[in-house]
C-alpha cells in the first residue's frame, strides 16, 4: 500500500517503487484531512483536487480516496486489504511529522510496518549540519554544504504497476471552484512546462541570472506549484540543470526551498513564532485603522501602483512573483505596521503553491525576524522598485486597469500625473517617507 501525499506522481518516486517490490499489487490511497484541507484555501484544494483526478486516471481509477483524520483511516484501510506494508514518502512538516510517529505506532499493533522512502526535497531535512552537528542559520554556508552532500539521481518510473482495488468506505474528490486561474494539475503538465522553461531562447534558465526579477517579462519556471503537490521532485529539475550562470541561480532557488524546510524542522515553532523571539517586542499596529489598511492591501488598493498589481495578481492567479512578494510584505510590516503573520496566513489563503515552510520563512526574511533575515531598516520604496523591475510599467498595467491609459514608467507615480490620480484608483494610503521613518523608530525601541 502506498499513501499518496506531497508525491502526486508516477514518476520519479521511490516509495512507489519501494512498494512495488514488496507485493504483486499495490493500493493507492490519498487520505483527505481536515487539518490540512481546511487551511488550504480554494486555489489550493482545487489545484490538489485536480491533481487527485489525473493521478487517479494514470492509474486506472483505481486511486482510494477516504475523508478524516488518518491516525484512524490509514490503519483502517491497510486492515481492510490485509496490507504488507505502508509506503510513503517522508513528511517533515511539523504537523505531519507528529502525525505519521502516531500512524508508525498504530500500524505497530496490527504488525504493519511504515516505511518511509524519500521525501519532497532532494536532500532531506536534517541531513545537512555543520561540523559540529548544529544546524546551520544563514542560507549561504548551507547551500555549500548542500552541493557538496548531493542528492540521488531521478528514479526510474515503473512500466506498469497492478493497482489494487478497494471494497470498503471511499470518498469522491471533491469538486472544487477556485478563487483564481490556475495552471493544469498534471504530472505531464509540470514535465511541459519544465521543459519549456529549459528550452525557451528569450527568458528560460539560461537568462534566469539576469532577467528573473523582470516583473512583468515573467521569466520564472512556475513550477513552484508542481513542487508543492510534488508533481515533479526537486531532484527532476536539478537533474536536468545545464551548466551556466542562469542553472546556477536557479538550483540556488531550489537550495532556498530546501533550506527553508531545514530551518522549519529544526524549529517547529517558527510556522507561527518570530524565530528570533527578540523580535517578540516589536510593536504592531491593531484596531480598526489597521484592519481598514490591511483590507486596503489585500485587495490592491494602496495607491501604491506595483504593490497592488502585486496583491491583483495573487487574486487573480493564486501566484505572484517572487520580488513582488518580497515587495508586497516589505509594504505591510514595514510601511503599514502590520504582523507578518496576518500576511503569511493572506497568502497561504491564497497561493497554489503555498508552502508552509517557504511562506513563513520568506514573510520573516522581510520582517527581519527569521534565519539569515533581511535587516528589518531595509525598507522597500516601492516606488524605487516599481521603476527598477518594472521599468516601462506593463506589470501595473497588466492587474491595476485604472492606470492602463498612464504611459511608461509615470504609472508608478499617478499622483504626480497631470490630472492627478486616474479616476477609480485610490490616493496613496500612506505617506512611505514617514512610515519608514515610523519603521525604524520602531525597530529602535525593540531593541532597547
Amino acid at each position: 500500500m502506498i499513501w499518496f501525499r506531497r508525491d502526486l506522481r508516477l514518476g520519479d518516486h521511490p516509495a512507489l517503487l519501494a512498494a512495488r517490490g514488496e507485493a504483486d499489487e499495490v493500493l493507492g490511497l490519498f487520505v483527505l484531512d481536515d487539518a490540512l484541507w481546511g487551511p488550504s484555501g480554494p486555489n489550493r484544494r482545487a489545484f490538489l483536487a485536480a491533481a487527485l483526478r489525473d493521478l487517479s486516471e494514470r492509474m486506472n481509477g483505481r486511486l482510494v480516496v477516504v475523508h478524516g483524520d488518518p491516525v484512524t483511516e490509514v490503519p483502517r484501510v491497510a486492515r481492510a486489504v490485509q496490507a504488507t506494508g505502508v509506503h510513503v514518502s517522508a513528511d517533515y512538516g511539523p504537523y505531519g511529522a507528529q502525525r505519521d510517529e502516531r500512524i508508525a505506532k498504530a500500524l505497530e499493533t496490527v504488525d504493519v510496518p511504515f516505511v518511509r522512502t524519500g521525501s519532497p526535497y532532494a536532500v532531506a531535512p536534517g541531513r545537512v549540519t555543520k561540523d559540529d552537528g548544529t544546524p546551520f542559520k544563514v542560507f549561504t554556508p548551507f547551500s555549500k554544504r548542500w552541493i557538496a552532500h548531493g542528492w540521488r539521481a531521478p528514479a526510474t518510473t515503473p512500466r506498469s504497476v497492478s493497482w489494487a482495488s478497494f471494497d470498503g468506505r471511499t470518498h469522491a474528490v471533491p469538486e472544487v471552484d477556485p478563487d483564481a486561474a490556475l495552471p493544469a494539475a498534471t504530472e505531464a503538465a509540470a514535465k511541459k512546462r519544465w521543459k519549456q522553461f529549459l528550452d525557451s531562447s528569450d527568458g528560460g534558465v539560461q537568462h534566469y541570472a539576469t532577467l528573473r526579477n523582470d516583473l512583468a517579462g515573467d521569466r520564472t519556471s512556475r513550477m513552484s506549484p508542481y513542487l508543492k503537490w510534488g508533481l515533479v521532485h526537486p531532484r527532476t529539475l536539478l537533474a536536468d540543470l545545464p551548466s551556466g550562470q542562469g542553472a546556477h541561480t536557479y538550483r540556488n532557488e531550489l537550495c532556498w526551498r530546501e533550506f527553508y524546510a531545514d530551518v522549519l524542522w529544526h524549529a517547529p515553532s517558527s510556522a507561527r513564532s518570530n524565530w528570533n523571539d527578540s523580535y517578540d517586542a516589536m510593536r504592531w499596529d491593531t484596531g480598526r485603522d489597521a484592519d481598514a489598511r490591511f483590507a486596503a492591501w489585500a485587495a490592491g488598493r494602496t495607491g501604491y501602483p506595483v504593490i497592488d498589481a502585486a496583491m491583483r495578481q495573487l487574486l487573480a492567479e493564486g501566484w505572484m512573483h517572487n520580488r513582488a512578494r518580497m515587495l508586497v510584505a516589505s509594504f505591510l510590516v514595514k510601511d503599514l505596521h502590520v504582523d507578518w503573520r496576518r500576511g503569511a496566513r493572506h497568502f497561504m489563503q491564497h497561493l497554489v503553491d503555498g508552502d508552509l515552510a517557504s511562506n513563513q520563512h520568506g514573510w520573516q526574511w522581510t520582517a527581519g525576524s527569521g534565519t539569515d533575515a533581511s535587516p528589518f531598516f531595509r525598507v522597500f520604496n516601492p516606488v524605487g522598485q516599481g521603476r527598477k523591475f518594472d521599468q516601462d510599467g506593463d506589470y501595473v498595467r497588466r492587474y491595476v486597469p485604472e492606470l492602463r491609459a498612464v504611459a511608461g514608467a509615470s504609472v508608478h507615480e499617478p499622483w504626480t500625473l497631470p490630472g492627478g490620480v486616474p479616476p477609480g484608483y485610490p490616493e496613496p494610503i500612506v505617506d512611505h517617507a514617514e512610515e519608514r521613518q515610523d519603521a525604524l523608530e520602531r525597530y529602535q525601541a525593540m531593541k532597547g
